[in-house]
């Protein structure tokens, strides 16, 4: 009898999910709202709370965030990776500074103390690489020209997180110097050791889980990812950074393989993700706390679109692919929530869990919603303003796409561009298509062309 109403309920849910992303489809917007409002709907306090098929969904939630992290690796190489790491660090701490700070400030002036100031320090800044992962998908962005600069700054927030929950841990636990530096150095010490096995040994890695058989090599792959996931999460690293670690020291044929294999179970884990958040959010625990978190929630979305704005023109990205950088990483999720539930797990503020669920929702919904409407938003304010923005025509489709100019290129002689300089809009020959408005020093996706618009 248990079975037959998990199968019914699951059953039910993928069904909804599909009727959803049908007209999400319809009207052109990212369905990843409406998976949380319904998860909302029939969580506890919901309209009609679901039982049965319950620790079965959490299990697909985390799945669906690991097939997430996994797809997004395998769009870049391990020295790709790298290298573009060494050149945003700046980006990551000017997001530190713009999106820890004001969660930090809130805690204060609500009189929560030091210990939920770094609790919610860490709520607001770190975006949820689950949705954007999924956003630049449905929008088909992964070969823009920004995409780099927005996994630059997920993979360094990832990261940050091998440092930061092991402090957290140790804040709220009450531990000693001695055994919290024990545990942040294991963290480290195993997310050095990942890193450097996906540069140093990623062919070899390839070697081994290449197949031709298509369900050898989706067993393989999924295994390995899985169990990366695992160690690194029982060792205190993000499960997340383990998934995409794997991701990027998978090359070749066989990254092209199980990406076409593992975008069907992507789709449907992730999917479930958002369902299991929105079901795990009590609706009468938000009213009391609705208008801080949305105060909040509309301060830390100016401050991330700002992030990404400025670490996109820092890399020489056009003023569309700014605005859209900074749209997109608006979204706070999975990361956020795990932080709050270590400080109400270890008592240290009651309403900590209710605002943050609060906040994370709000940002959640209105994120996919951001990343889609800030660059025709800004686009639309320039123009009512009227001054700046791009040349006339810059909007414009190319009749015939020509090759990009590489930074290496030879230039013709009397050129103002020298060789390494950026290339921007207006640099372009005047042959050169006009929708390329950035340079090209940034990555682009294994096997993705490179876009703007």
């Amino acid at each position: 009898m248990h079975s037959a109403v998990f199968l019914i309920e699951f059953g039910a849910i993928i069904l909804g999910l599909g009727l959803l992303g049908r007209f999400a489809g319809r009207f052109r917007f990212s369905p990843i709202p409406l998976y949380l409002l319904a998860g909302l709907a029939f969580g506890k306090g919901g309209l009609l709370p679901l039982g049965a098929s319950e620790e079965f969904v959490a299990i697909g939630a985390e799945i669906g965030v690991i097939l997430l992290l996994l797809m997004l690796g395998l769009e870049y190489t391990a020295s790709d990776l790298v290298s573009n790491l060494k050149t945003q660090y700046p980006a990551g701490l000017v997001d530190f500074a713009l999106n820890a700070l004001p969660g930090a400030a809130a805690a204060l002036l609500l009189g929560w103390g030091p210990v939920a100031a770094v609790v919610l320090a860490g709520v607001t800044w770190i975006s949820s690489s689950g949705v954007i992962a999924k956003v630049l998908g449905d929008l088909g962005r992964l070969g823009n020209r920004e995409t780099p600069v927005i996994l630059s700054i997920l993979v360094l927030e990832d990261l940050a997180m091998a440092v930061y929950l092991p402090i957290i841990t140790a804040l709220l636990a009450g531990v000693g110097l001695a055994a919290g530096s024990a545990t942040l150095a294991i963290a480290l010490g195993v997310a050095g050791a990942v890193l450097f096995v996906a540069v140093r040994y990623g062919r070899l890695i390839s070697r081994f889980v290449s197949s031709d058989d298509p369900e050898k090599l989706l067993l393989v792959v999924l295994g390995l990812t899985l169990l990366v996931a695992g160690v690194a999460q029982q060792l205190q690293v993000s499960a997340a950074v383990g998934a995409f670690l794997v991701g990027i020291a998978l090359s070749g044929e066989v990254a092209e393989g199980a990406h076409a294999l593992l975008s069907p179970l992507r789709d449907l884990f992730a999917a479930v993700f958002f369902v299991f958040f929105g079901l795990h959010t009590d609706p009468s625990s938000i009213p009391p706390v609705i208008l801080p978190a949305l105060a909040l929630a509309v301060v830390t979305a100016l401050t991330k679109v700002a992030t990404g704005y400025w670490a996109a023109r820092r890399a020489g990205i056009g003023v569309k692919g700014r605005w859209r950088a900074g749209g997109t990483l608006v979204a706070r999720g999975e990361f956020s929530i795990v932080i709050a539930g270590l400080a109400v797990s270890a008592g240290v503020q009651p309403q900590m869990g209710p605002f943050a669920t609060a906040y994370v929702l709000i940002l959640v919904v209105v994120g996919p919603l951001t990343a889609r409407f800030t660059e025709p938003v800004a686009a639309a304010v320039t123009r009512w303003r009227g001054g700046g923005g791009e040349r006339p025509g810059a909007d414009a489709p190319p009749t015939a796409r020509k090759s990009p100019v590489a930074l290496e290129d030879p230039v013709a002689p009397g050129s103002p561009i020298a060789p390494g300089d950026p290339i921007a809009l207006e640099d372009h020959p005047a042959d050169a298509p006009a929708a390329y408005d950035t340079p090209y020093d940034g990555l682009a996706p294994r096997g993705e062309p490179s876009r703007t618009d």
